[in-house]
């Protein structure tokens, strides 16, 4: 009897030690992605500004008024060469779609 207990303890024990760690595992990962959601889109700030928002007149188009549906469009564009540009072809190019997804996620409007 006393090593049947002895046994449920140390399994409730052993559960409650591993749920711990997967809730803090998970809330670790989650935290990583998150950082790494708006370290894609922080890429886009030196011509477009923090979030998109620009500067007014500062000659960059100002993508904080975009959808992400509509910023995704013309990422996409820029990425096949069916938009033209200075930089923002060669710059497209340079991410995933997995990640272009993500940018216009981050910058667009829900």
């Amino acid at each position: 009897m006393l090593a049947k207990y002895l046994k449920r303890a140390i399994l409730a024990a052993l559960y409650i030690g591993f749920s711990h760690w997967a809730g803090t595992a998970l809330a670790q990962n989650a935290e990583a992605s998150n950082l790494y959601k708006r370290s894609l889109a922080a890429t886009c700030a030196n011509c477009h500004g923090t979030d998109g928002k620009g500067v007014i007149d500062g000659g960059m188009p100002l993508i904080n008024s975009l959808t992400s549906e509509q910023m995704l469009t013309q990422l996409k564009a820029f990425k096949s060469g069916a938009r033209e540009g200075t930089i923002m072809p060669q710059l497209a190019k340079g991410y995933s779609d997995e990640q272009l997804v993500t940018i216009a996620n981050q910058l667009g409007k829900k």
